[in-house]
C-alpha cells in the first residue's frame, strides 16, 4: 500500500517515522519544506500539493493542529478521491467534524477513519503509542498493518467519528490530572516536603497515574517540555466541552479547565509548554517546583514491539 502522510509536526513527524523506518512506501507533505526535505533525505517522497497526494497514494493520513486545517486540506483532496482510496484523520479534532468530513469522502467512493493516538509524544517516536480507529470493520482491517505499525495497542472504537469522542475524553482527563498533580506538588512543597519523596509517594500510592510518572517528571526537572503546548490542551478541553454540550451533560470541572488555560496562555503565551500551567502557582506562592535528578525530555524505555488489536470485554481484554 502507499501511503501519504500530510502533517510532521510534533506528533505526525514521530508516526510517519514509524512508517518509514518499517518499510512503508511512504510520501509526505507539511508546510515547513525543512521537515519534508529531512524525511525525504530518509527515503520518503514528496508532491506539490494534498492533491496530488490523494491521486497518487492509496491511503492518506492527516495530522494536523486543527480542524479547520483538515477541512483546508480535504476540499484539496476530495476532487481526487475515488474508489478505494482511504482519508485517516489522526488528527485530535471535532467528532462532528470528522463525520462531516468523512461522509464527502465515502459518497465520492473513498473509506474514511479518525484514528487518533494517545500516549504522548515519546511514545509516538517508538512506535509503541495507543490508536484509537472509528470506522467499519471491512475498513478497519485494511488499515490495521498500517495502525501496528505505528502505535502498539489499537482498538477498533465502532464507527466514523467515535475515536474522535474517546480521544477528547482521555485527552480532558489527562488536562485535569495535569492541573491537580500541579496543585499536589505545589502543596507539598509549601508544607515542607522533599519534592523527590513527594514524587516517590504520588507514584507508589493510589494516587498516581500516566500524567504523574510521566509529565511530574519534566516539571520537576523545570523544562516542563512535553512538546505539547498551552493552546492545542484549550483546544483539546474546548473539543470535550463541546461533545458535552451537544449531548445535554452540565459539567462542572471542565469549564473550571478552561478558565484555568485561559489565564495561563495570558500570562505565558498560548506557545508555551502546557506542564507550565504550575507558574501560575509558583508566581502565586514564590515556590520553586524543581528537583534534582528529573529529565528534561521524555523517553520511552520500552523496545519497539508489533502493535496489536485491544479487543473490549472487560478488564482481562485480549488482543489479537
Amino acid at each position: 500500500m502507499k501511503v501519504g502522510f500530510i502533517g510532521l509536526g510534533n506528533v505526525g513527524g514521530k508516526l510517519s517515522g514509524s512508517l518509514l523506518r518499517n518499510g512503508i512506501n511512504l510520501t509526505v507533505l507539511d508546510l515547513n519544506p525543512d521537515l519534508v526535505a529531512e524525511f525525504v533525505a530518509q527515503g520518503a517522497q514528496t508532491v506539490g500539493s494534498p492533491a496530488e497526494l490523494m491521486r497518487t497514494c492509496d491511503a492518506v493520513i492527516t495530522c494536523l493542529p486543527s480542524p479547520a486545517a483538515s477541512d483546508a486540506v480535504m476540499q484539496d483532496m476530495l476532487p481526487e478521491v475515488t474508489t478505494g482510496k482511504i482519508w485517516m484523520e489522526m488528527s485530535t479534532t471535532d467528532e462532528a467534524e470528522v463525520r462531516r468530513l468523512g461522509a464527502q469522502v465515502i459518497d465520492a467512493g473513498g473509506a474514511a477513519v479518525d484514528c487518533p493516538v494517545s500516549g504522548g509524544c515519546h511514545r509516538a517516536a517508538t512506535g509503541n503509542i495507543s490508536i484509537f480507529a472509528g470506522c467499519d470493520r471491512a475498513t478497519f482491517d485494511r488499515i490495521a498493518p498500517l495502525l501496528k505499525t505505528m502505535g502498539r495497542r489499537i482498538l477498533h472504537t465502532g464507527e466514523l467519528g467515535s475515536a474522535s469522542v474517546l480521544k477528547v475524553v482521555t485527552n480532558y482527563l489527562a488536562t485535569a490530572n495535569l492541573v491537580t498533580c500541579c496543585e499536589a506538588l505545589v502543596t507539598a512543597k509549601a508544607a515542607g516536603m522533599d519534592l523527590n519523596t513527594t514524587y516517590e509517594a504520588l507514584k507508589m500510592s493510589s494516587g498516581t497515574s500516566f500524567v504523574h510518572e510521566t509529565e511530574s517528571q519534566v516539571i520537576l526537572n523545570g523544562s516542563r517540555d512535553i512538546s505539547f503546548t498551552m493552546d492545542l490542551v484549550k483546544k483539546d478541553v474546548g473539543l470535550f466541552q463541546e461533545v458535552a454540550e451537544r449531548n445535554n451533560v452540565p459539567l462542572e470541572i471542565s469549564p473550571m479547565l478552561c478558565k484555568i488555560f485561559d489565564d495561563g496562555i495570558a500570562k505565558y503565551g498560548e506557545r508555551c509548554f502546557s506542564p507550565n500551567i504550575i507558574k501560575r502557582l509558583e508566581d502565586a506562592t514564590g515556590l520553586d517546583i524543581r528537583a534534582p535528578g528529573f529529565p528534561p525530555e521524555l523517553q520511552d524505555d520500552e523496545p519497539e514491539e508489533p502493535g496489536y488489536e485491544v479487543i473490549p470485554n472487560g478488564p482481562t481484554a485480549a488482543k489479537l
